[in-house]
């Protein structure tokens, strides 16, 4: 870890660079005064008396902190004004610095801002009532004394106002000088009350002397005021600092900087010098030890305070609290911080449940004079509690994660995760790279299995993984994609360097393996792809380095890189290319229907339009394969015209049956870079003469979150025809629900994968919720696939979950079966021009 550069760091005893010359300032001004005007004291018990006024005055203070030190706004200007009015000029400032003296010595100050407030006291009443003797005197307490006050107090506050910036910049630094600079409006504001306050009173002295209880009436209900606007003040801030923290966790979320801004929200709100967040080490998560302090830019991996303060927290399970404020602490605590710079410290355990995960804790109340209290200890209980849930949760989320991305045997990313940084590679590929993508199908594994038992197998697979992990290059990503198959995926300067690099990795794996008395030779065979030359989209990439590796197996041990005579061989034995060209002609295709329903209350709202083969030679030849073929021949367009035309024909005829069905159309990402697509949609729903809203185009989510800005112009014109657009097989790409929001979709459907998997899986219970609840929030539809249980489908319910499809339902059905199923399973009664048809019966 880089060491972050350390700030100079100011002290307080810089503040004698400004206390010192104050000081002489006073000395110089009290000399003119002793001078050129008379020295009588003047009358003492009128002195004494408001002596103890300013000393009353300056009590209630507002604290105002700037960086590390606490500024107080106090009421003093209203004895200031009758002192100027009432006592000789040295009277004012022997009472002023006395009442100023009394007041520090109370507060406990440091040495070095005790005697700077003394020092600002004493020349700013002094420079202050050189101002008002040497302005002329009016007489009486009409408007011009008014203004010969208000320039004498003016006066005092801007010497202060200056020497407390000034001190503030020299201890703190020029930025700490300008922030105090604009926190001095409220005071002036305050400054400007008090004078008037005081004027006030002079005016009714001169009326009557037993003003003066009056007053004194009013100065205790004003303290009595002033305690209760404090506490309010003081309440109103803890909420507002509480939702500011509340709503930082949730802005940050699982993604973000969670622990960032929560130690920085944390310190802002307890008012503390540093908030420190510690972790114990928890499975593949290390140690975490992490420091929030204030002046200083990011998070420190270290904290003044003592650890043997978090080990008294863990071992007791509760709050360790050490402050002047409060009762009760341990005499030992107390000795623990003698030897630190801490003042006082909070630390509370953070638990989840009844274990303790951690502990936080703050440090060191900002300002001399201010310690933590026992109200702040319940805040700090109240915000610890939140932020152990929100950790918590940010670590259940990236275990889940975590488990979704990798295979649970060999800790390697699974195929999903080697997908998503295969897309990711091809995102970033620069000019003059390839993207290469190995595999490795480890031989003989089966044999393993069935004469030494699954065990063995897995110790074999564990121990290729870790070959293989242990000799691929640094950039490389070593996943596992299931069963005895393994996937590198790394960028290289050629294909003819990633086939040397997977003869070289075949190599080193490639050794005896002993179990007990037997030994095995693991070797392997491996199939080779680049991006761009084999495939510009994971998918194909993975399906085509699958041909190599079966390519690969015929002659063991072998290295395969694709090349399309291995593919067209491969359809050539299936003879399904030229088939399915006829079968387009002669209408050998059928087109199946799945229902689509309403999870809450079981109405029929679509179905979805499935194409299937039924070929005389080899019987059903499964959709994807017939797809692939489509595209790599040039048919893919008549293959989506002929499922378009069947269900829009259908859609039109159960329309004039009086049951208006939508229908479900998928397009291969291929068909999105067709620009006569749109226009070609547009014709065959005026054709059949059906509206926009009841056709769905559905497209898998690698084609339309594949990175690129390429899908968008064409998605957006067949929304602005009005046909709904959704994202198929959600979840199986590496894509976000947040990449959805620059998308002009409508619908979202959560793989089957994660859907049949919830009732057993708690990460596929996870995943489809999030997937859910996000999408909601998005004006998402959510349709699950492959509900195929009644406990799949309540828990779909649970969750929110809108739409379905699946076994549970109905397989898909061909036309004529599916009008049988209509009558069999629609109620005739809830079939009405307002409400979608109910289903009577869930089979």
């Amino acid at each position: 870890m880089t060491p972050r550069p350390r700030p100079i760091r100011r002290r307080t005893e810089y503040a004698w660079l400004v206390t010192g010359p104050l000081a002489l300032g006073a000395v110089v001004f009290s000399l003119i005064l002793g001078l050129t005007t008379s020295p009588s004291l003047g009358d003492w018990p009128m002195t004494l008396l408001l002596t103890a006024a300013m000393v009353a005055a300056a009590l209630p203070t507002i604290n105002v902190v700037v960086r590390r030190q606490a500024l107080a706004a106090t009421p003093t200007e209203i004895p200031l004004v009758v002192a100027l009015y009432l006592l000789p000029p040295l009277s004012v400032v022997l009472a002023y610095t006395a009442a100023a003296i009394v007041v520090q010595i109370r507060r406990k100050l440091l040495p070095a801002k005790f005697w700077f407030n003394v020092a600002l006291a004493a020349i700013a009443t002094s420079l202050a009532t050189v101002v008002y003797h040497v302005l002329p005197q009016p007489g009486g307490v009409g408007p011009g004394t008014w203004a010969v006050l208000t320039v004498a107090v003016g006066t005092h506050t801007l010497v202060a106002l200056a020497a407390v910036v000034a001190v503030v910049s020299v201890v703190q630094g020029w930025q700490a000088g300008r922030e105090m600079l604009r926190a001095a409006p409220p005071m002036l504001l305050a400054v400007t009350i008090n004078l008037a306050i005081g004027l006030v009173i002079i005016i009714a002295l001169e009326g009557t002397p037993w003003a003066v209880f009056l007053f004194a009436g009013l100065g205790i209900a004003f303290a009595l005021v002033y305690g209760s606007y404090a506490q309010f003040f003081r309440q109103h801030r803890t909420v507002a600092e509480m939702y500011e923290f509340t709503k930082g966790i949730t802005e940050s979320g699982p993604d973000g900087n969670l622990i960032d801004a929560l130690l920085v929200r944390i310190r802002s709100l307890m008012q503390a010098e540093s908030a420190t967040l510690w972790l114990p080490a928890q499975g593949r998560h290390p140690e975490v030890l992490l420091t929030a302090q204030e002046g200083k830019p990011g998070l420190l991996d270290s904290t003044h305070s003592p650890a043997a303060l978090r080990d008294v927290a863990v071992a007791r399970q509760e709050t360790v609290a050490v402050s002047s404020r409060l009762g009760g602490d341990d005499l030992e605590l107390r000795d623990t911080l003698e030897s630190t710079s801490v003042k006082d410290v909070i630390v509370v355990p953070l638990r989840s449940g009844k274990a303790v995960i951690g502990t936080l804790e703050v440090t060191n109340r900002l300002g001399d004079t201010n310690s933590f209290r026992a109200a702040d200890v319940t805040v700090f209980e109240t915000v610890a509690a939140h932020a152990a849930v929100a950790l918590e949760n940010s670590r259940l989320v990236d275990r889940l994660r975590h488990d979704a991305y990798h295979d649970g045997l060999t800790k390697l990313p699974n195929r999903r995760r080697i997908l998503g940084a295969l897309t990711e590679a091809v995102r970033i590929r620069a000019p003059g790279e390839v993207v290469a993508l190995l595999l490795f199908d480890v031989d003989r594994l089966r044999q393993v299995n069935e004469s030494l038992g699954h065990a063995a197998g897995d110790k074999v697979l564990v121990e290729v993984a870790d070959r293989l992990r242990g000799c691929v290059p640094s950039a490389a990503l070593v996943g596992r994609a299931g069963g005895d198959e393994f996937l590198v995926t790394l960028r290289l300067e050629s294909a003819e360097a990633a086939v040397e690099l997977a003869g070289h990795l075949r190599e080193q794996i490639r050794d005896e393996m002993v179990f007990d008395a037997l030994t095995l030779d693991v070797d392997t065979a491996v199939g080779v792809v680049v991006h761009p030359d084999h495939g510009s989209d994971p998918a194909t990439l993975l399906q085509r380095v699958d041909v190599a590796a079966s390519a690969a197996k015929s002659v063991p041990g072998s290295v395969q890189l694709y090349t399309p005579a291995l593919e067209s061989r491969a359809l050539h034995r299936l003879g399904l290319a030229g088939d399915l060209r006829s079968a387009l002609e002669n209408g050998e295709l059928e087109i199946y229907y799945q229902p689509k329903v309403t999870l809450r209350d079981r109405r029929l709202v679509g179905v979805e339009c499935l194409a299937r083969w039924e070929h005389p030679t080899h019987g059903t030849v499964a959709p994807q394969d017939f797809v692939a073929v489509a595209e790599h021949t040039g048919q893919l367009g008549r293959l989506t015209e002929f499922v378009l035309r069947e269900g829009l024909r259908h859609s039109r005829d159960w329309a004039h049956g009086g049951q208006s069905l939508a229908v479900a159309v998928n397009i291969s990402a291929r068909t999105l870079n067709d620009q006569h697509f749109p226009e070609r949609v547009r014709e065959l729903l005026a054709e059949y003469d059906v509206p926009a809203q009841l056709l769905t185009l559905e497209i898998e989510e690698a084609g339309v979150l594949d990175g690129t800005d390429r899908p968008i112009p064409t998605l957006r014109r067949l929304r602005d025809l009005g046909v709904r657009l959704s994202v198929d097989d959600f979840g199986t790409g590496s894509s976000s629900l947040a990449h959805l929001r620059r998308l002009p979709v409508h619908e979202v459907k959560v793989d089957h994968s994660f859907v049949q998997g919830m009732a057993t899986d708690p990460g596929d219970l996870a995943i489809v919720n999030a997937v859910v609840t996000l999408s909601q929030q998005f004006g998402l539809t959510v349709v699950a696939e492959g509900v195929e249980s009644e406990l799949t489908l309540e828990l779909l319910q649970d969750i929110g979950c809108e739409i379905g499809q699946g076994f549970l339902f109905s397989r898909p059905l061909p036309y004529e079966r599916l009008e049988a199923w209509f009558g069999a399973q629609v109620d005739p009664e809830s079939i009405t021009d307002n409400e979608l048809p109910r289903l009577r019966v869930v089979p």
